[in-house]
């Protein structure tokens, strides 16, 4: 029996030789495919393209179906520019969610910082940004995510040394965040890194663990002293107004009655220089008017009237006393 490399060597191979046409045209096809489908992009809506011919900077592609040169003459790099990127400082989120998981390892080299008064701080706070300039964010920085991390921890140590440990801690975190936003925007604005700082929040700012039972305590005897001085300032703007309120009301009574009475008493006093001129001029008639204004008076208030002739004499037998009693 023949063997297979026998078998081999009686075949005549020329029987199956592809003309070089038809070769040439297949390698046409396959290179054909080959550059369309290393040419051929995707650029998602939340990111740019950035276009590298031969290393150089050519141009910048919006969200869609693009072509690049293929064979490394063009590099494309997709940036994020709609993404907000986050950095934390002082702390490490290991899972996000409703039940945030942290990472247990301490970052006190980041956190730690000595405020203006000489105290010391723990302030962790959290970096949000975007790439503004996705040309800018490639070139311009070598480790831009490094630079931002570098210069942000160099700001808000800056901006806490300039204040009091209170301040850091309790009164001024929304000025100091927004103040170390403002710098480190400038800041990387110096250096062309492309990058848009969209906040910064303080997170958790105490004071060290050590003298931390300390630092509430003095908190307590702040707040309590506070509380009592807002009683004090309730009580006082209770009783001061009301106080106020009585003693502008007897004022203006004693003055109302004070007007009353001198009016009256100068109504007095005219009435009766005026009497007293007619009484000059016209005695009689006067006197009479005077007795029945006087009348008109009294008469009202008496009960039993009895109106007697002045010329008659004995008059005691004509009345009955003992009528009604007495």
């Amino acid at each position: 029996m023949k063997t297979t490399l026998q078998k081999l060597e009686e075949i005549d191979f020329r029987q199956f030789k592809v003309p070089k046409r038809m070769i040439t045209v297949g390698v046409i096809i396959l290179a054909a495919i080959v550059f369309l489908v290393t040419g051929l992009y995707t650029v998602n809506p939340e990111e740019v393209g950035v276009i590298q011919r031969f290393g150089k900077y050519l141009s910048t592609t919006q969200p869609g179906l693009h072509f690049k040169i293929p064979f490394g003459v063009d590099k494309l790099t997709k940036v994020k520019v709609k993404h907000v990127f986050k950095e934390e400082f002082g702390f490490r989120t290991i899972q996000a969610g409703v039940r945030t998981k942290y990472s247990s390892q301490t970052f006190n080299n980041e956190a730690i910082m000595l405020t203006g008064d000489l105290n010391i701080a723990d302030v962790e706070w959290i970096v949000q940004y975007r790439i503004k300039d996705p040309v800018k964010y490639l070139f311009n920085v070598r480790n831009v995510e490094e630079t931002m991390h570098d210069v942000s921890e160099s700001v808000v140590r800056e901006v806490v040394g300039d204040r009091s440990v209170d301040e850091v801690i309790v009164l001024n975190r929304k000025e100091i965040a927004d103040k170390s936003q403002i710098m480190l925007q400038e800041q990387l604005d110096i250096y062309n890194a492309g990058l848009e700082i969209v906040t910064i929040n303080l997170q958790n700012v105490n004071p060290p663990k050590a003298v931390q039972p300390a630092f509430n305590n003095v908190n307590s005897a702040k707040q309590e002293k506070e509380r009592i001085i807002n009683e004090a300032w309730e009580k006082y703007n209770e009783v001061i107004p009301e106080a106020e309120g009585k003693s502008k009301r007897t004022v203006e009574e004693a003055e109302g009655y004070a007007v009353n009475r001198v009016n009256r008493a100068n109504g007095d006093a005219n009435r009766f220089v005026q009497m007293y001129n007619e009484y000059r001029y016209s005695k009689t008639v006067t006197r009479k008017r005077l007795y029945l204004e006087m009348m008109e008076k009294v008469l009202p208030n008496v009960e039993k009237k009895y109106i007697i002739d002045d010329k008659q004499s004995s008059i005691l037998p004509l009345l009955n006393l003992e009528q009604g009693g007495k």
